[in-house]
């Protein structure tokens, strides 16, 4: 798909990057090292099993599924202005 002066497979290359970035993010916030025996936001105890199979974990399962289902977007704006377009 080409658009105006756009060189073919760019646009595949914007969601190719856009997904990199969400993958090297996920990447950076996985937990790492030694596990906590509590959870950092409510305190009750993480079970040893949890503990075993996530290195670095911080939180308990509540506490982490209430964190994965907050919505997050990415700040990067790949596309250009209709402006940046025109010219």
């Amino acid at each position: 798909m080409a658009g105006g002066w756009v060189r073919d497979g760019a646009v595949q290359d914007q969601i190719d990057d856009t997904v990199k970035d969400a993958v090297l993010g996920a990447r950076a916030r996985m937990p790492s090292g030694e596990s906590l025996t509590h959870c950092e936001d409510c305190g009750e105890a993480i079970p040893e099993r949890r503990r075993e199979a996530l290195a670095g974990v911080r939180t308990c399962v509540a506490c982490q599924s209430a964190r994965d289902a907050e919505v997050r977007h990415s700040t990067i704006n790949r596309r250009g202005s209709k402006d940046s377009q025109l010219r």
